[in-house]
C-alpha cells in the first residue's frame, strides 16, 4: 500500500490517484427531456455525462443540429453562468437561429472550422486554457461539434487546390488522433462534448444496417452513440416538429439497443420535457392505455391533455416511480 501511495505522490498530479479514492457519482447535463435522459443515462433525472462524448447520429434533415441546439439552450437555462463553444462545419448557425431556438447568443462562441486539424488545435487550445483556470473560476462549459462528417483535411484541400483526384486515405487517422488527445483532456476539464455525425446504409448487409461515418474514431472514443430518425409533427396541417426516434447504438452508461420516442419542437421549446413519459408508465404498469386515454387519479384522459398541462398529472411521487421504471428498463445491472 505504501508503494502504491508513494506512485500517486511521484506522479503528482491532480488526476492520479487510488481506486479508492475515486469518486464514484457520475455527473449528468440535463438535456431537457425526461425519457432521453433515461436513455442514455438509465434516470429520467440525468443526461448525457458532463465529462464525455455523446455522438448525435442520423441521416440529412433528421434533426441533429435542431437536437444539439435543444440541449445547448437546456444546458444554459439550467446554469446561469454557463457557455458553450460551438464548433461549426457546415455555416448553418446563425444569430437569428439560435434566437429562434431561445438559446442566449452572449453565452455561446461560434467557432468555424473546416479541417480535422483545425478542429483538433481550436478544442485542445481551449480546454487546455479551461484546464488553467482556478478551479473555483470554473464555470460550467459545454462543446458541441456539428457536424464531424463535414470535416475535410488540409492534404484534401491541398490536394483539390492542385486537381489531385486522390482519395484522401489519412482522414479516418486524423479523426482517431483528434479524439485520442480530446478524450482524457474533456474528462479533467470536466467538459461534456456533443458531436453530431452523418449515418449511411451499409452495403451488401443481409438486414437493413445504419453505420455511422468518419471512420472508427468517434465510434471508440464516444461514451454514448445515439442514432436519430424522424417523422413530422404537425399542428393541423403547419408542421411545428419531429417526433424522433432515438436508439442506444453504444452506450457506456445505460442499456444499449433502446428506443424511446423524443418530441422535438423547431422553436424556442425544444425538446419537449414530458412526452414520452405516458408511455414509459405503461410499459412499467402504472396505467393502461385504451383508445388513446390513460387512467390517472381515478380519471381517463387523453394523452394530449395530459401533455397540455403536465405539471398537474405528472406529480412528485409519480416522477419517483417513473424514475424506478426507467433505471428497470435502461439501466445496468437490472432486469
Amino acid at each position: 500500500m505504501d508503494f502504491l501511495k508513494d506512485i500517486v505522490k511521484e506522479i503528482g498530479d491532480d488526476y492520479t490517484q487510488l481506486a479508492s479514492d475515486i469518486q464514484e457519482s457520475e455527473r449528468y447535463v440535463d438535456t431537457g427531456s425526461y425519457i432521453f435522459n433515461a436513455l442514455v443515462s438509465g434516470s429520467i433525472f440525468g443526461g448525457v455525462s458532463s465529462n464525455k462524448i455523446t455522438a448525435i447520429a442520423g441521416e440529412s434533415s433528421t434533426g441533429k443540429t435542431f437536437f444539439s441546439l435543444a440541449v445547448v439552450k437546456n444546458f444554459l437555462d439550467n446554469n446561469p453562468d454557463a457557455y458553450v463553444l460551438y464548433f461549426d462545419t457546415e455555416s448553418a448557425i446563425s444569430k437569428s437561429l439560435l434566437e429562434a431556438h431561445g438559446v442566449d447568443t452572449n453565452r455561446l462562441v461560434v467557432i468555424n472550422v473546416v479541417t480535422i486539424e483545425e478542429f483538433r488545435s481550436k478544442a485542445l487550445k481551449a480546454v487546455d486554457k479551461y484546464i488553467k483556470m482556478p478551479e473555483s473560476s470554473r464555470k460550467p462549459c459545454m462543446f458541441v461539434l456539428d457536424s464531424l462528417g463535414m470535416l475535410s483535411t488540409e492534404k484534401e484541400i491541398n490536394d483539390a487546390l492542385n486537381d489531385k483526384q486522390v482519395r484522401d486515405m489519412t482522414k479516418s487517422q486524423l479523426v482517431k488522433g483528434a479524439f485520442r488527445m480530446l478524450t482524457l483532456k474533456l474528462g479533467q476539464a470536466n467538459i461534456p462534448l456533443i458531436v453530431t455525425n452523418h449515418t449511411y446504409d451499409v452495403i451488401g448487409s443481409y438486414v437493413p444496417t445504419k453505420e455511422m461515418g468518419g471512420g472508427s474514431g468517434l465510434k471508440y472514443a464516444s461514451s454514448t452513440i445515439i442514432y436519430l430518425s424522424k417523422k413530422k409533427e404537425k399542428d393541423k396541417t403547419e408542421v411545428v416538429g419531429n417526433i424522433i426516434k432515438a436508439k442506444t447504438a453504444k452506450s457506456r452508461l445505460s442499456k444499449e439497443n433502446r428506443e424511446v420516442n423524443i418530441r422535438l419542437y423547431y422553436d424556442e421549446r425544444g425538446l419537449d420535457r414530458y412526452y414520452g413519459l405516458l408511455e414509459l408508465g405503461e410499459l412499467g404498469g402504472m396505467w393502461k392505455n385504451v383508445a388513446g386515454r390513460y387512467e390517472m387519479n381515478g380519471k381517463k384522459i387523453y394523452g394530449k391533455e395530459i401533455l397540455k398541462n403536465p405539471t398537474e398529472y405528472f406529480t412528485d411521487d409519480i416522477m419517483k416511480e417513473l424514475d424506478t421504471i426507467a433505471q428497470k428498463n435502461f439501466s445496468y445491472g437490472t432486469d
